[in-house]
């Protein structure tokens, strides 16, 4: 892969096959053979990701033109100070792309989005089982948050959970 200069831009629907791809590789990389296909990936991104209705924006990397990477992310309220919290969702570099720069770039975009938009917080989440996403955090001088707990309903909680009255 090229070592030339690495760009940020929010993505738009004209976007769709970067975004769609990009998160194909992403589910791949994580989910293996449980990954949906690239059809249907395709179709969730036109018809959720990339939708006018969607509560999440996409920052794309690229180089020379090309998807290299992407962070999700919502601006969420409220927060301090009458600021938002920008909230990531989720950072994903092609494997090509790792350890060269991706990363760091767009966690400085968002840092950016965050205060031009008056945000006061830019937070995520790493699983405990990714040490090397919790080195790059604490690499690029992240503090860790203990103060918070992460809950979770997901599968058949979630349903139960959302049908109980």
């Amino acid at each position: 892969m090229s070592e030339g200069t690495i760009t940020c831009r929010i993505a738009t629907a004209a976007d769709h096959a970067a975004v769609a791809g990009l998160f194909y590789r992403c589910d791949l990389h994580y989910w293996g053979d449980k990954a949906p296909t690239a059809e249907a990936m395709a179709a969730h991104v036109r018809d959720h990701v990339l939708a006018e209705t969607a509560n999440v924006e996409i920052v794309l990397a690229e180089r020379e033109g090309a998807a290299i990477g992407f962070a999700s992310f919502a601006v969420l309220y409220p927060a301090p100070d009458l600021g938002g919290a920008l909230f990531l969702k989720d950072l994903f570099t092609l494997a090509e792309a790792r350890g060269k720069g991706v990363g760091l770039t767009l966690m400085r975009e968002l840092a950016r989005i965050a205060v031009a938009r008056g945000c006061v917080r830019f937070d995520w989440t790493a699983e405990d089982y990714n040490p090397r996403a919790m080195e790059f955090y604490e690499r690029i001088g992240a503090r860790r948050a203990t103060e918070k707990v992460y809950y979770r309903f997901d599968g058949d909680a979630l349903r139960h959970f959302a049908e109980e009255r």
